[in-house]
């Protein structure tokens, strides 16, 4: 319960000091009788009637104060908030080809880093629809376009690099961007975008970057590009087994290119962005930057109802100073 104007609570004041004034009058004219030995008078009791004699004040007085807190205007309110919530629809095409293996980013790789980044931008979302595709000389649909999160993290969790989960190896870049934007062919959502991550160039698939391009403009899709690692001389890990049938980690040299104009004009034709993730922890980055730009809409529309519980107050004031008055009057009146 609130009060509309509890300023006027000050009003209590008067009455207590003029109910204390009162008290103090009255018993300045109680009638006094001089007696020789007040030891006889000592033990008899008084009246019922003698000491209720104050409950006519206490009663107007509490009335006053209930008149007060009617006039301070107490209520009760219900709130009801609504929402409408402006999702995005998001599908994230990840590069799993072998050379996401290598060891210039953290935790420990590329994948590894670019799953962990994944994750975290995931968690950060409420309301939109996010989906993955992974590819490498091929592509596939890991997770369609879905609210349930939790699914999302676990299967993100479980992706691994093309030699390890026995596809095509190689880069499939319009094969992939063709799928990922096909994904969002059916969508209603006002803002509908692809997150491409690789970290080499197209040399694989049916579908050449040109057009993967024109399937993304064609259905307006906005595509985020990010080129991953570093280019130039590295060295890609293998794993292999030994005659005794342990996995053994070895590491062949191997030149690192990600193809910046292709996945520049990807993102500036479409309206997005392109990001180069260098550095051993600006993935990180990238995808915050994308999180800041591609914010949920929610309105929010609140609205108050208030019900007024003076009339209760009131009623109760104009009992207790009636009654109170009544009594005064009849019972506990007092005589000259």
């Amino acid at each position: 319960m609130t009060w509309h104007s509890p300023s006027l609570f000050w009003l209590i004041l008067p009455v207590i000091i003029i109910a204390g004034l009162t008290y103090w009058q009255r018993r300045k004219k109680i009638p006094t009788l001089q007696f020789s030995n007040l030891k006889v008078l000592q033990k008899v009791a008084p009246s019922m009637r003698s000491r209720l004699m104050i409950l006519p004040l206490i009663l107007k007085t509490l009335g006053l104060a209930l008149a007060v807190a009617a006039l301070a205007r107490p209520q009760t309110s219900d709130t009801q908030v609504k929402k409408n919530v402006e999702g995005i629809d998001i599908m994230i095409a990840l590069d799993i080809s072998d050379s996401m293996l290598i060891e210039d980013m953290k935790p420990n790789n590329r994948l590894e880093s670019a799953k962990e980044t994944i994750q975290k931008f995931v968690a950060k979302r409420t309301s939109d629809r996010i989906g993955i595709v992974i590819f490498a000389g091929e592509s596939f649909t890991l997770v369609p376009l879905t609210l349930d999160y939790e699914l999302l993290l676990s299967r993100v969790a479980e992706i691994q690099t093309a030699q390890q989960a026995h596809v095509k190896d190689g880069t499939a870049i319009g094969v992939a961007l063709a799928n990922a934007a096909g994904r969002l062919r059916d969508s209603t959502a006002k803002s509908r975008v692809v997150i491409f991550m690789t970290d080499g160039e197209n040399n694989s698939g049916l579908i050449d970057p040109e057009t993967g391009l024109d399937v993304a403009k064609g259905y307006g899709v906005k595509i985020y590009s990010i080129g991953i690692g570093k280019d130039g001389p590295t060295k890609i890990p293998i794993f292999m087994r030994d005659l005794l049938g342990n996995r053994k980690k070895t590491y062949q040299p191997f030149e690192s290119y990600v193809n910046d104009d292709l996945l520049a004009r990807m993102a500036s034709e479409t309206g997005g962005k392109y990001w180069r993730a260098s550095k051993e922890d600006s993935l990180e980055g990238v995808f915050n930057e994308i999180d800041r730009l591609e914010k949920t809409k929610i309105d929010v529309s609140k609205f108050t109802r208030y019900n007024e519980m003076f009339k209760d107050y009131l009623f109760w004031a104009m009992v207790f100073y009636l009654l109170g008055w009544h009594l005064g009057s009849l019972w506990l009146r007092r005589t000259p």
